[in-house]
């Protein structure tokens, strides 16, 4: 299996995939449940965030867990998803967007496979976070499925569950900061050190505090989701069937093994 969806708020079914088993992964970190199917005759897994039932907030995600068991069972190119908030006037509720630079303002998490020791140091390359071939096949999907995606933004990632402030929100916009969500990283960090081609298509779900003319809940990050699942997966099952035989992208250069030695 060389390729894996990671759903995240509001993204639990797996949608095309036929003929589907459950595979409970033993990793050094915890246990990861990925679904695998066939997709067009194409091997995918499928791996919920939060789990089926979004019983996994998002501080408490097993990130090293779900990206070590994807590197285990041999997947190479990973399609996220991740429901965010807008900072920016250009990116409005329902739209969808793809990621190109994130900043991080989690405290605490385990972000790394390398922490010394047996495991190694490495100090790992971020000028492009998210797999740029990956990204590519991406846009040209949407264009050829006539699906808006903007082309690129920044994602600032908190540590949840919390909303932000206003004050927080006014912060990350002057950092220039484009929308904001809660579980992107260390996920696309993870990714990189495992050598995994990853992208990610944000959907923006609601006006972040401050922006937003009345309250923030979650229902209402449910309830754009839902209006948008249907282009979502149109799209990942785009993008699926133009994927090549190789990557080409350098993703995997200097990369390490997750849990062990490079």
């Amino acid at each position: 299996m060389q390729v894996a969806i990671i759903g995240g708020t509001g993204f639990y079914d797996p949608g095309s995939l036929d003929v589907v088993r459950e595979h409970a992964v033993v990793t050094p970190y915890g246990r990861a449940h990925v679904l695998t199917g066939r997709v067009g005759g194409m091997e995918v897994g499928f791996l919920a965030r939060h789990g089926s039932d979004h019983s996994i907030p998002p501080h408490r995600v097993n990130y090293r867990a779900n990206v070590w068991a994807l590197h285990h069972l041999g997947v190479r190119w990973v399609l996220a998803t991740a429901a965010t908030g807008s900072l920016n006037p250009e990116f409005k509720p329902g739209d969808l967007v793809l990621l190109d630079q994130f900043m991080d303002f989690t405290r605490g998490r385990p972000a790394t496979f390398f922490d010394g020791g047996e495991a190694g140091v490495v100090h790992t390359d971020f000028t492009e976070p998210y797999c740029p071939a990956l990204r590519a096949i991406v846009a040209e999907a949407a264009r050829a499925e006539g699906i808006p995606l903007h082309p690129r933004a920044t994602y600032v990632c908190t540590d949840g569950p919390r909303f932000e402030t206003p004050s927080e929100i006014r912060a990350f916009r002057t950092l220039g900061g484009d929308l904001v969500g809660m579980t992107n990283v260390p996920e696309v960090v993870l990714a990189r050190e495992a050598g995994l081609c990853y992208a990610t298509v944000a959907i923006v779900t609601n006006w972040a505090a401050g922006i937003s003319p009345s309250p923030l809940s979650h229902e209402e990050v449910l309830e754009v989701m839902a209006g948008r699942g249907a282009a979502l997966r149109r799209l990942f099952d785009a993008a699926l069937g133009r994927l090549p035989p190789a990557t080409g992208c350098g993703c995997g250069a200097g990369a390490g093994r997750p849990g062990g030695r490079r």
